[in-house]
């Protein structure tokens, strides 16, 4: 199971064709050897293949996009390719937890600036702001953000009011769609070789 902030590429290849047939329009007689040679050969394309080179595609921007402080979500940005020959699904994702709140944005400041994340996503965001605990977050990231804190018999607690969304994930596939489908067409033209 993937993660749900995933960016994926699906290919789908259906193909049905006789033997040999011979093509007619307008009294035009084509002999068909030539073109069943080539449904002979698509049908051999296997596009995981052709899907999977196009995904790191998207992984390459993915990470370029990606912001961070330590390089850490940058690192896990990872593909995979799932489905058969006919049926390829090319997958680009993190598995670090945190992020869909990268990618979408949190609270009040994500609701505020979430531009570029994917139209189909409708995130609710939280309105009132919530503490975070010393021993949850880095102290030095805690006061880059300059954050409210109080400090308890309990430890230091900084408030948080959320952050802006940060898409990487999407934009990676959407400023890439035109160049994925064409790589997949160019792996699909040359397999047909």
């Amino acid at each position: 199971m993937h993660p749900r902030t995933a960016c994926r590429i699906t290919v789908s290849l259906r193909l049905s064709h006789t033997s040999r047939c011979i093509w007619r329009w307008s009294g035009l007689s084509i002999n068909s050897d030539k073109l069943v040679r080539k449904l002979d050969n698509l049908s051999d394309i296997d596009l995981r293949r052709g899907v999977g080179r196009a995904i790191k595609t998207v992984q390459a921007d993915a990470k370029a996009f990606c912001p961070g402080n330590t390089g850490e979500l940058q690192q896990s940005i990872m593909t995979t390719v799932d489905g058969t020959p006919e049926h390829a699904i090319g997958i680009c994702f993190s598995n670090k937890h945190y992020t869909p709140f990268v990618e979408l944005g949190t609270g009040p400041r994500g609701e505020q600036n979430h531009d570029g994340i994917s139209p189909a996503i409708s995130p609710a965001y939280t309105q009132s702001p919530w503490w975070i605990h010393e021993s949850q977050i880095d102290k030095e990231l805690a006061e880059k953000y300059h954050w409210f804190k109080i400090t308890t018999k309990d430890g230091v607690f900084y408030q948080c009011s959320g952050q802006p969304a940060h898409p990487f994930l999407y934009p990676a596939l959407k400023n890439n769609e035109e160049k994925v489908a064409d790589q997949i067409a160019e792996y699909c033209r040359k397999d047909m070789e």
